[in-house]
């Protein structure tokens, strides 16, 4: 049974065919990531599907009486009413149904001033229970907890669902849209970059909607590490063709690779066939063995030539990232920043909005430090105090000598909306051609006639690719990164990371990709509150640590003195029973404890063979692959029985036996 299809399935803008020939099956409870570079055409599957455009060729519909709910990635929400009339919107017959219900539940409890008959006191006790039951039944005395969750859930307060949807920035506007697509609980969700505009916990409380979610969802994502939290199975974009892979992202990289390798040495045996059958026409076609050369020719003329296969992945990866530090890497205390208050100086008369105090930040030669923590906490504005770009409100900070900073500005501040790309690198480097401009700007994707494109015209993908060309025109030391996997595709985000984990220098990164900041990071700077805390190892391990800590017991209340001599016995005796029991779940933290240990050494080592070059050999990555995976759960399993283990044990005082 399946709930929508493509079937065949074309699809073209003018000299741009996306779909060729697709078709894909969605079945209910599929949980399925839309993979592919940027243009592949992956937003365009998903238009299809809503039923915003219509295929050139074939067949795309959703199935039956299925409910589907469609997430865009650019939303145009007027101005009128709230946040609560806005995510009321899709349950408008359910409003009226209890507006109804209120109406004959006013007659009814009034009597019958106006003399009406008993038949029409009987029909009001018919109709309302029959609108009772259908309120019931389409979950109306569920809606509004759904809608308090949800708006919890994308970062809203309870308090937020009286705001004017005018007031709304465009973040908040993107993130109410999320809470009214998912509110719906459609047979089918199609979701189009749902972690946009979502911090950290936005994305994992959305993760844990959507692990309980009872329909089917189609996502297009860059975030890898939302895509491998929610997403069973991946489809690819490739080559206008929408390919199926049953396993989740980790298994479907491997897979892809081998489908690649497969491919190209399927191309090289018809290649190498192709050469030997033509090498025999062209010797025999006149000789003795003509009528086998002309059979043979017939057989090529019929043959379904093979195309060269073309990884679109490392196409798409090809920019030419190398962040240069010019052999001097600065002192060995690169920044200091002791008991600083950050925030922005008030107008006169307005007081100065504080946004963190008391923040003590030390970076070191060669440290690579993330900055994390919900939106509007301060992230971007404590990076731009750090590097002076923004005066504290108290404290100092002090950049070590020698040290060279190269700034990326998520707002894309530092380019020109006026300017051509051609102009923007000459701004920074006034000395080269314009055939030197163009071939540098050919390294990061842009060809032709780009490099006298101007500005306002880039995709935000393209804005960033020219952010990071100017940044890289001179050597730096020091990168300070704002949100830098903003508006890549997957391949362009492996690059950057590639290029980052070969950087010498010293980075300072705000980001909520996670999968980047594992990747990247050794150390983190946690914003909760109005304070900032230092944590060692990346985002996975913090995260971790935080989910494992548990608050010290409290301490027990003093037993009340004896009695009697036999309440006195009856007290050691139930003693010693809890003692045995905490001995017993003691020994079980421990066990468990020596578990995680092994398992984490395993994994370790299992990742460490799959990073380690393969040779080829695609069965060994495919079996390393099955054991991560199994490793992964196991270790989860046992982490959560530790937790509770733990947890138990710590509420579980000792008696003086010990």
């Amino acid at each position: 049974m399946s709930i929508a299809q493509f079937a065949d399935a074309s699809f073209a803008y003018p000299g741009n065919e996306l779909l060729i020939g697709a078709s894909l099956l969605i079945r209910p409870g599929d949980r399925l990531a839309l993979v592919g570079p940027n243009g592949t055409g992956k937003s365009t599957a998903l238009r299809l599907l809503a039923g915003d455009l219509q295929p050139d060729g074939g067949d795309v519909r959703v199935l039956g009486r299925a409910s589907v709910s469609y997430l865009r990635q650019s939303q145009e929400l007027t101005g009128d009413g709230t946040l609560r009339g806005a995510l009321m919107e899709p349950f408008a017959d359910l409003e009226r149904l209890q507006t109804e219900l209120g109406a004959i539940e006013g007659r009814l409890s009034a009597g019958d001033p106006a003399g009406a008959s008993q038949a029409g006191h009987a029909a009001d006790l018919v109709r309302y229970g029959e609108l009772q039951e259908r309120y019931q039944r389409d979950g109306g005395y569920d809606v509004e907890a759904r809608v308090k969750r949800l708006t919890s859930d994308v970062g809203f307060s309870e308090g937020d669902l009286a705001r004017p949807v005018g007031t709304l920035s465009g973040g908040e506007r993107g993130r109410l849209e999320l809470a009214k697509v998912l509110v719906r609980q459609p047979d089918l969700l199609l979701l189009d970059e749902p972690t946009n505009h979502l911090d950290l916990a936005a994305i994992e409380r959305l993760e844990a909607f959507l692990a309980e979610y009872a329909g089917a969802f189609v996502l297009v994502s860059h975030d890898r590490a939302f895509i491998r939290a929610v997403c069973r199975e991946i489809v690819e974009l490739e080559n206008g063709k929408l390919v199926r892979y049953p396993f989740g992202y980790d298994k479907y990289v491997v897979e892809r690779d081998a489908r690649l390798e497969r491919a190209r040495a399927e191309f090289e045996r018809q290649k190498e066939h192709v050469d030997k059958t033509e090498d025999f026409i062209r010797r025999n076609l006149a000789g003795q063995k003509t009528k086998q050369a002309q059979s043979r020719r017939k057989m090529l003329e019929k043959l379904d030539r093979l195309e060269r296969p073309d990884d679109q992945w490392q196409h798409a990866g090809k920019i030419g990232l190398s962040f240069q530090t010019g052999g001097e890497l600065g002192s060995k205390e690169t920044l200091r920043a002791p008991g600083l208050t950050v925030g922005y100086a008030g107008a006169p008369g307005v007081p100065a909005a504080t946004i963190l105090r008391d923040v003590t930040v030390n970076i070191y030669r060669g440290d690579k430090v993330g900055i994390i923590g919900p939106n509007g906490s301060g992230k971007s504005t404590l990076l731009r105090t750090l590097i002076g770009e923004l005066p504290p409100l108290g404290g100092r900070v002090e950049i070590g000598s020698g040290v060279r900073i190269g700034y990326f500005d998520q707002k894309l501040g530092t380019l020109d909306e006026e300017l051509t790309l051609m102009d923007e690198i000459r701004s920074v480097r006034a000395d080269l051609s314009p055939d030197a401009v163009r071939q540098y700007l050919a390294k990061f994707r842009f060809f032709e006639d780009d490099p006298f494109r101007l500005v306002r015209g880039l995709s935000g993908g393209e804005r960033s690719r020219l952010a990071m060309a100017k940044i890289m025109l001179f050597p730096r030391n020091v990168l300070v990164l704002d949100e830098p996997t903003n508006h890549l595709d997957i391949p362009a985000r492996e690059t950057l990371e590639d290029a980052l984990q070969a950087y010498e220098g010293t980075l300072l990164v705000v980001s909520h990709d996670r999968y980047f900041l594992d990747r990247i990071c050794t150390r983190l700077l946690v914003i909760e509150g109005t304070s900032v805390e230092a944590h060692l190892g990346n985002y996975s391990d913090w995260r971790r640590r935080k989910l494992t800590s548990v608050e010290p017991p409290k301490l027990a209340a003093p037993a009340a003195p004896a009695r009697a001599p036999s309440a006195e016995s009856a007290g050691r005796a139930v003693d010693k029973e809890k003692e045995r029991a905490r001995r017993q779940l003691a020994r079980r933290v421990e066990t468990l404890e020596a578990d995680v240990s092994k398992i984490e050494a395993e994994l370790a080592a299992v990742r460490a063979d799959l990073a380690s070059d393969h040779a080829g050999d695609w069965q060994k990555l495919h079996t390393l692959a099955d054991r991560e995976r199994e490793l992964d759960a196991l270790l989860a399993r046992r982490m959560t029985e530790w937790e509770a283990a733990s947890a138990t044990l710590l509420n579980r005082p000792a008696t003086s036996s010990d």
